[in-house]
């Protein structure tokens, strides 16, 4: 079962901001997936390959082609949300 605690670390390193109430609510959804996961947990799967997929998968691949059109830097800030001259303006990411 996770704790109270745990829950808001969780959420914090999430960067979500949760009431109360909505962290209580979460808790016992993430007790519910635990519990399944220790469900899951004992199942017998001795003998059994591990797989990433059911069935098998081919890459399937191109040849790569050199295109020598080069952007402006105009060309390349065009669709950006914020610019300052010739740089892209992104959010803080770091407290």
């Amino acid at each position: 079962m996770l704790e109270l605690h745990e829950v808001k670390h969780i959420a914090r390193l999430a960067r979500i901001d949760f009431t109360d109430e909505e962290i209580d609510k979460i808790r016992v959804q993430l007790n519910s997936v635990v519990d399944y996961i220790g469900k899951l947990n004992e199942v017998g799967t001795e003998g059994i390959e591990p797989t990433s997929h059911v069935i098998p998968l081919k890459n399937i691949f191109r040849e790569d082609l050199l295109d020598n059109k080069v952007l402006t830097t105009n060309e390349i800030l065009q669709n950006a949300p914020q610019t300052d001259g010739k740089f892209f303006i992104v959010p803080k990411i770091i407290e």
